[in-house]
């Protein structure tokens, strides 16, 4: 499993692999919206944090194609459904690679482009801690999207269709973390609902998108 998550992770941040791609499609959202909504800055840092969550989840939907449509293309994927390795396993390990690779970058740089948007002080914070619980969730969801649409010639499309829905939850209450964060408001209930939908699809969908890659591969 540490062999396969470094290989993932090798190929994540080559060229190509979506790892520069999402940090710069996250950039360029946060610096145009000041652009098409004005200068003012009070209405800036009151739609930052709703721009922060929805700007990170379009740059980790850039990526969700390349999560098994390589090891489709070149065999890796049969090979490894054949490997000492449960399913389950495999799918988890490219969910952690591919969040380590897009989904934790995000995080780390959202704070710095929170300035641009003249985030609220308390909110640098809160936007952080949402992004770290919450991007998991995006990942593994991505990648069980990724599992059903294997093999599908031109299948990002679809893919798209298929996530976006399933990530309106996260992205909900995501951004109401952050939202209440920034106006120091008491954040427990959304909090806890990022949590429990994150640690809900860890634990269910790597089950599924094992089932679906069977399926697949038959």
């Amino acid at each position: 499993m540490i062999a396969l998550l470094l290989r993932d992770l090798r190929l994540g941040v080559r060229a190509g692999g979506g790892f520069g791609l999402g940090l710069a499609f996250f950039l360029i959202v946060t610096v145009l919206v000041p652009f098409s909504v004005g200068p003012e800055s009070g209405l800036l840092g009151q739609i930052a944090p709703g721009i922060l969550w929805l700007g990170a989840l379009l740059a980790c939907l850039l990526s969700l194609d390349r999560i098994l449509a390589l090891d489709w293309e070149d065999g890796s994927l049969d090979l490894l459904a054949t490997a000492p390795l449960p399913m389950e396993g495999i799918v988890s390990i490219k969910a952690l690679a591919h969040w380590i690779t897009t989904g934790l970058p995000l995080v780390l740089v959202a704070p710095a482009l929170g300035v641009l948007l003249n985030l609220p002080g308390p909110g640098y914070l809160w936007v952080t801690v949402s992004l770290l619980i919450g991007t998991p969730a995006l990942s593994v969801i991505g990648t069980f999207g990724a599992a059903l649409t294997v093999g599908i010639k031109r299948g990002g499309l679809l893919l798209s269709l298929l996530v976006l829905p399933l990530y309106v939850p996260t992205l909900i209450f995501g951004a109401e973390v952050a939202r209440r964060g920034a106006g120091g408001l008491d954040v427990a209930t959304p909090l806890t609902m990022l949590a429990g939908i994150t640690f809900g699809v860890i634990a269910l969908l790597p089950f599924a998108s094992a089932a679906v890659l069977r399926i697949n591969l038959r």
